[in-house]
C-alpha cells in the first residue's frame, strides 16, 4: 500500500513540475511595433520545420509564412512571437528568414505573465 502511495505522489510531483515549466516566464522584456504589441512587425518565411516543446510555441513547416508581432529581448532574444493562420506562439528566430519588414522602429515593453500562457488550455498557473 505504501509503495502505491509513493508512486502516486511521484506522479503528482512530475505532473506539477511539468505544469510549472509550461508557464515559465521566458523574458522580462519584449520588442514590438507599438506599445500594445498589436501591429505586425514583419512577415517571415520558415526555413525549417519546427515543432515546439509545449503549447506556447508555434509549429510550422518549411516555406510557411508567419506574421511576427513581437520579439523577446534582453535575456532571451532568440524567441519571436507570431501567427500562422489562427495559430499563435513562440518560435526561434533562426528557423525563419525575414521576407518583409512592416514597421520602422521597435518599442521595448515589459512582458506580462499572460504572455506566457498556453492558449486554449483549461487551467492557468503562474510560476
Amino acid at each position: 500500500m505504501s509503495r502505491i502511495l509513493d508512486q502516486r505522489i511521484l506522479l503528482l510531483v512530475i505532473s506539477f513540475s511539468a505544469s510549472v515549466q509550461s508557464t515559465k516566464v521566458l523574458s522580462e522584456w519584449k520588442k514590438c511595433g507599438d506599445p500594445e504589441c498589436e501591429k505586425a512587425m514583419s512577415r517571415v518565411q520558415a526555413t525549417t520545420d519546427y515543432l515546439g516543446p509545449d503549447c506556447r510555441y508555434l509549429n510550422f513547416k518549411t516555406g510557411e509564412e508567419i506574421m511576427v508581432y513581437s520579439k523577446l529581448s534582453r535575456e532571451n532574444e532568440n524567441l519571436w512571437i507570431g501567427s500562422k493562420g489562427k495559430d499563435f506562439g513562440y518560435f526561434p528566430r533562426d528557423a525563419v528568414k525575414v521576407e518583409e519588414v512592416l514597421i520602422g522602429e521597435e518599442v521595448e515593453v515589459l512582458t506580462k505573465e499572460t504572455d506566457f500562457l498556453c492558449l486554449g488550455e483549461d487551467k492557468y498557473t503562474f510560476e
